[in-house]
């Protein structure tokens, strides 16, 4: 038998009247979600976390406190954490060249999309439409302005591949085996995939 939750919304949250929310999932204080979002069951969203128009947000994805999401697309199982920034517009500016204030036809929306399982570190930010592969880690406070494999392990400022992880985060070894868990990779054209299991 199945059993379902509905979301828990704490009070001091803003939620858009059209934002979709699935069950299970937690908001905290002061979040906010804006119109058009749609966020899968089981996530939990922190306090003061914001989540820009038109985010799509997958199954068991945890925000943390503080972090901007601007219509980011993140998949299943991903960690956004503390204070990151998910940025979406390349060429911002508070006002057209007339002077007028710019509105949402002046520009167009380029937003992050991270992969299933992928990790960002506290007060990592990411450059608009970047795309973070699948179990990818982004260390704390890197700034990302390029595509970041699968299971990459990204670091600095501007951030650099410097190793690769597992899908249990754990940096792999010199063989590309998991020191924590024993799972095996290969590495073929910058394409990092893991080997079966044996038998």
């Amino acid at each position: 038998m199945t059993t379902t939750t509905q979301p828990h919304i704490a009070p001091t949250a803003h939620i858009a009247p059209d934002a979709r929310i699935g069950d299970g999932t937690r908001v905290w204080h002061q979040a906010q979600v804006a119109a058009d979002v749609e966020i899968g069951t089981g996530a939990t969203l922190g306090t003061g976390c914001y989540i820009g128009s038109g985010a799509r947000i997958g199954d068991n994805v945890k925000i943390g406190n503080h972090a901007d999401l601007f219509g980011a697309c993140l998949e299943d199982d991903v960690m956004i954490s503390p204070q990151v920034v998910l940025t979406e517009d390349r060429t911002p500016r508070a006002t057209r060249p007339d002077g007028l204030r710019q509105g949402p036809c002046d520009w167009t929306s380029n937003p992050v999309t991270v992969r299933r399982g992928a990790t960002l570190g506290a007060g990592a930010r990411v450059a608009p439409g970047v795309e973070i592969g699948p179990y990818a880690l982004v260390g704390i406070g890197a700034v990302v302005l390029g595509d970041v494999p699968p299971h990459a392990l990204v670091l600095g400022n501007p951030a650099r591949a410097c190793g690769w992880v597992c899908r249990c985060a754990h940096t792999l070894d010199s063989r590309l085996r998991c020191p924590a868990c024993d799972r095996a990779y290969e590495l073929t054209t910058d394409l990092l995939t893991e080997r079966p299991s044996a038998p």
